[in-house]
C-alpha cells in the first residue's frame, strides 16, 4: 500500500476540503494508481505527453486509444463524475461500519440516485479482497509468521440470507411451498484464518456458493486451507471426512457454542456485522448483487486494523483493471447474449 503522504487527509471533513482541488485529486490518483510513473493502459509505455487542459495524457507511440485519463481502465471509466465526488463516495463506503445506502451517497455527494446506486458497485468491485493463499509449509496463516511450528487454524462456517417466512406475502410462501425456513434463500460460505504465535494475521474470504451439500462445502474447505492445519466447523454433516487432511474439530450448537479452541465465533462475528449492514442499510438487496455485498463487508472486516485513511488508499489503489459497465451491472448483457443463444 501507498504510504500517506503527510499532508494528506485523517478525517471526513479534511477529505472533502483536500479533494475538492482537482488537480491535488488527479496528484492523488496518479500517486496511487502509478507509483513507478504514468504508463500507458493499451501498449505499457511509459512517459507519456501529460496534456494539462485537460487533465490527460498522450502516449507516444500511436495506436487506438493513445490518449487517456487517470480513470481509463479502472472502475472509474467512462465516468463523467470528478475525482472529487468520486473520492468522497470511496472514502464514506469504505469507513463506514454498516455500509451507506445509494440514498445517502445522492444527498452527500450530489449525484442521482442511480448513478449513486452504479457508482457504489463500482466501488464495491474494488474493494473485493479475493481469495488468500495457503499456508506455506511452515505451518502459518496469511500474513502470519512462516516459521511458527503449529498448524495454522481455520473456521469454515455458512449462513442463509434472505427473508423470513413469517413475513412473506401468502403467494410467495405458496411458491416456495413447504419446507425448512431456508427454502429460497442465498447461501454464504466464510472460511477465517485464525492468528497464528500472537501475529494480527486474521484473514477471511467469503463467496456465495449453490448449496450446503458435501461435495460444495468441501471443496471450498480444501481450495483454501493447507492439509495437515486444524479446521474448526459446526456439526453440520458436510463437513464430515475432512479428518483425513485436516486436524477437524466440529463443536455442536444443540449443546455448546465453545469447546476450548474449537469454535466458530470469529464467523459468527462476520455473519453479525454483515446482516446488520443488510438489515439496517441495504434492507432489500437483489441476489444477483450478494458478491459485491460480501466482498464490501469483507473487505472493511480484513482491513479493521487500518484507519480511514488507509482503507481509501487502499481501495484506490485497487481501481485499475477493473470494470464494470451499467448493461452487466444490470445484466441486459447477459439477457441479450441468451436471447441471442435462443
Amino acid at each position: 500500500m501507498d504510504p500517506a503522504a503527510p499532508h494528506e487527509p485523517k478525517t471526513l471533513t479534511e477529505a472533502i476540503r483536500y479533494f475538492s482541488d482537482l488537480d491535488v485529486a488527479l496528484q492523488t490518483m496518479v500517486r496511487l494508481r502509478w507509483p513507478n510513473g504514468v504508463i500507458c493502459p493499451v501498449c505499457g509505455t511509459g512517459n507519456p505527453l501529460f496534456l494539462a487542459k485537460q487533465r490527460r495524457w498522450q502516449c507516444r507511440n500511436k495506436h487506438p486509444g493513445r490518449q487517456f485519463s487517470a480513470k481509463t481502465g479502472t472502475v472509474m471509466e467512462d465516468s463523467p463524475l470528478g475525482l472529487d465526488k468520486w473520492f468522497a463516495a470511496i472514502w464514506l463506503i469504505t469507513n463506514a461500519k454498516n455500509g451507506i445506502s445509494s440514498y445517502e451517497i445522492h444527498r452527500a455527494v450530489g449525484v442521482t440516485q442511480k448513478s449513486a446506486w452504479f457508482l457504489l458497485h463500482r466501488i464495491r468491485m474494488a474493494m473485493k479482497t479475493g481469495s488468500f493463499e495457503k499456508p506455506s509449509d511452515g505451518g502459518s496463516s496469511p500474513g502470519g509468521n512462516a516459521e511458527a511450528k503449529e498448524p495454522a487454524e481455520f473456521e469454515a462456517d455458512e449462513t442463509f440470507i434472505g427473508g423470513q417466512r413469517k413475513f412473506m406475502h401468502k403467494a410467495r410462501k405458496e411458491k416456495l411451498g413447504k419446507g425448512r425456513g431456508t427454502i429460497g434463500k442465498e447461501i454464504v460460505m466464510g472460511i477465517l484464518a485464525r492468528s497464528i504465535a500472537n501475529e494480527p494475521s486474521r484473514m477471511l474470504m467469503a463467496k456465495r456458493i449453490p448449496n450446503t451439500d458435501m461435495g460444495v462445502l468441501q471443496a471450498e474447505v480444501r481450495a483454501v486451507v493447507k492439509p495437515g492445519s486444524h479446521l474448526y466447523t459446526d456439526a453440520l454433516r458436510a463437513y464430515n471426512g475432512l479428518g483425513t487432511d485436516y486436524l477437524h474439530e466440529a463443536v455442536d450448537h444443540e449443546i455448546e457454542y465453545v469447546k476450548g479452541r474449537v469454535h466458530t465465533n470469529g464467523m459468527e462475528n462476520f455473519w453479525s456485522l454483515f446482516k446488520r449492514a443488510l438489515k439496517g442499510t441495504y434492507t432489500h438487496m437483489s441476489g444477483v448483487h450478494l458478491d459485491r455485498y460480501v466482498d464490501e463487508q469483507a473487505f472493511r472486516f480484513n482491513e479493521r486494523e487500518m484507519n480511514d485513511s488507509q482503507r481509501f488508499r487502499t481501495v484506490v489503489s485497487s481501481v485499475k483493471g477493473k470494470r464494470l459497465t451499467y448493461r452487466g451491472l444490470t445484466g441486459r448483457d447477459a439477457r441479450e447474449a441468451k436471447a441471442t443463444r435462443d
